[in-house]
């Protein structure tokens, strides 16, 4: 039997060093899954909880918070480049407005309940950062998590639903208690922390060195019918 290792991934769905990440991750995993099992599951982070409902000028929000246009273009060039590696494609041409992703996060925690968290979270990075679409707008988170997965009508129950935005808060409270402040950021087996869009290899290193730590756990229990 393969050893199993839990990954908690903190993300926000406008953080394109997440989405880098993400795809980072998911090579390290497909290179190590015929020795582990790997449960992973997304939790929500606001890079900006205080953006309005309808979101913001994307180009003059990103100038604002780097400082200049010639900042804008340096970093948005770079990122694109980094992202092109992975065989990610970044348009942040397209990209017209940065959303509030609160919503965008309570049905990505919905979706795990449907088995279609990890669709519905590569679905939105995809709709973001390849495809331009505007995330503040009910219709397109609607067509977006329908198209991978979710029913209509379990979609617009989420949407309609203040509790389950409620919920994303809370669960950013607690991401915040265990003192993350940025992400990505990856939590193996509650107990090890990675910050960053850490290189493939890194991942594989790291997941390598929990995953032998487990086998020797294992190889040292006892099971009821052992004469331990």
């Amino acid at each position: 039997m393969k050893s199993v290792i839990k990954i908690d991934t903190v993300s926000d769905v406008v953080c394109p060093w997440c989405y880098i990440g993400k795809r980072r991750l998911e090579k390290a995993i497909a290179l190590l899954e015929d020795r582990y099992t790997i449960d992973l599951e997304y939790h929500p982070f606001e890079l900006n909880p205080l953006m309005p409902k309808e979101g913001v000028n994307q180009k003059e929000y990103l100038e604002n918070k780097f400082g200049s246009e010639t900042k804008y273009f340096q970093i948005t060039e770079h990122t694109t480049r980094v992202a092109a590696q992975e065989g990610l494609v970044f348009n942040f041409s397209k990209q017209r407005i940065s959303p509030n992703t609160r919503k965008a996060h309570s049905l990505i925690q919905a979706a795990r309940s449907d088995g279609k968290q990890l669709e519905v979270t590569e679905a939105f990075f995809k709709a973001y950062f390849t495809d331009g679409v505007d995330l503040s707008k009910d219709e397109n988170l609607t067509s977006t998590a329908v198209e991978a997965g979710l029913k209509e009508e379990l979609v617009g129950r989420i949407l309609a639903d203040d509790a389950s935005q409620m919920t994303v808060a809370l669960a950013e409270k607690e991401m915040q208690k265990l003192g993350i402040t940025g992400v990505p950021f990856y939590i193996i087996n509650n107990r090890y922390g990675i910050s960053g869009a850490q290189p493939t290899e890194t991942f594989v290193k790291a997941l390598e060195e929990i995953g032998s730590e487990i086998s020797v756990l294992e190889a040292a229990s006892c099971g009821v019918d052992e004469a331990c």
